[in-house]
């Protein structure tokens, strides 16, 4: 016990010696660590919100306990919206992923393949540039493209067709979400791809050359198996929040005409805990939509460990 007790104090000591010694290094992640500390874990003091009527007077601690403990998640469960927004939260994540993960790992193979430096700081330029847009603007240039007098109207009309009113149609929305993500999002996606097709061995292309492989030959069997532990951790952790949509662009581009269709869980739990001030009922939905998400990136990940030893843990 004496030595144990010797060992774990010196442990301690050489720990302290070493935050002192690299004190700049914790003040430079401070900022990091307590913005983490505040915005997510903090606020996990309010998740009993979910299991307890809730009371401005009482306050979160002092409110009671709801009766049965699971009554909001059974009013949420049993609420004839719930198909719909669920429908809408997995839908667009899955439309999201299918349509949007392939293009950043493809832009970086083509900008990787590129001879002519120049150029290809050109064209990451231009790629990477629209993920700096601001939502707000962004969402103004999707209204102003695809408005019935928008740009891409004027091109159907000199065409000769007839002009479509996109923002009236509800079933022109996920496109317009998902496609005007893709374009802000593709190009700063592909960094880490590119960074990783960086560290491919320049002697495997040279051996692969000499022995008559092509260029599609060598991308597929030296630099996609390269980057398949980074395309599976990414593909893990997108599918591990696939009932988690962005509320900010939704909820811009919402409106009463595309509702059926544009109404997620992060917007619908916006409108339940700060318009109708239901917080125990939008506490409840909100836990309900990060355990799916959890076991979600559970299972994703164990599959992945399973089929392509790459995975989280």
């Amino acid at each position: 016990m004496v030595n144990n007790s010797i060992l774990l104090t010196n442990k301690r000591k050489r720990y302290l010696r070493s935050i002192i010694k690299n004190w700049q290094l914790y003040i430079f992640i401070a900022p990091a660590f307590l913005y983490i500390l505040i915005f997510n874990y903090f606020p996990i003091y309010g998740v009993q919100l979910a299991f307890k009527e809730f009371s401005l007077r009482a306050g979160i601690t002092g409110s009671p306990l709801a009766n049965p403990f699971y009554k909001y998640f059974q009013i949420f469960l049993n609420s004839y919206t719930f198909q719909e927004i669920i429908y809408n939260t997995v839908s667009l994540s899955l439309y999201g992923i299918i349509a949007g993960f392939p293009l950043p790992i493809i832009l970086a193979i083509l900008l990787n393949e590129l001879n002519n430096k120049r150029f290809m700081k050109i064209v990451q330029n231009v790629t990477y540039a629209p993920h700096f847009i601001s939502v707000v603007v962004l969402v103004s240039m999707v209204n102003l493209f695809f408005s019935y007098t928008g740009l891409i109207n004027q091109f159907v009309r000199f065409l000769g067709g007839s002009p479509v009113n996109f923002f009236m149609n509800p079933s022109y929305f996920p496109h317009l979400y998902i496609w005007s993500g893709i374009w802000a999002n593709m190009g700063y996606s592909s960094i880490i791809y590119f960074a990783s097709l960086s560290g491919v061995p320049p002697e495997l292309h040279e051996a692969a050359i000499i022995d008559g492989a092509s260029r599609l030959q060598r991308i597929w069997n030296i630099n996609l198996p390269h980057i398949r532990p980074t395309i599976v951790i990414l593909l893990i952790l997108n599918t591990g929040s696939i009932m988690t949509i962005g509320f900010e662009k939704v909820f811009l581009m919402q409106s009463a005409v595309n509702l059926t269709r544009s109404e997620v869980i992060s917007t619908y739990v916006y409108k339940l805990g700060i318009i109708q001030r239901s917080y125990s009922l939008g506490s409840a939905v909100g836990l309900f939509n990060n355990i799916i998400n959890l076991v979600i990136l559970l299972l994703v990940n164990w599959i992945a460990a399973r089929i392509s030893e790459s995975s989280l843990f």
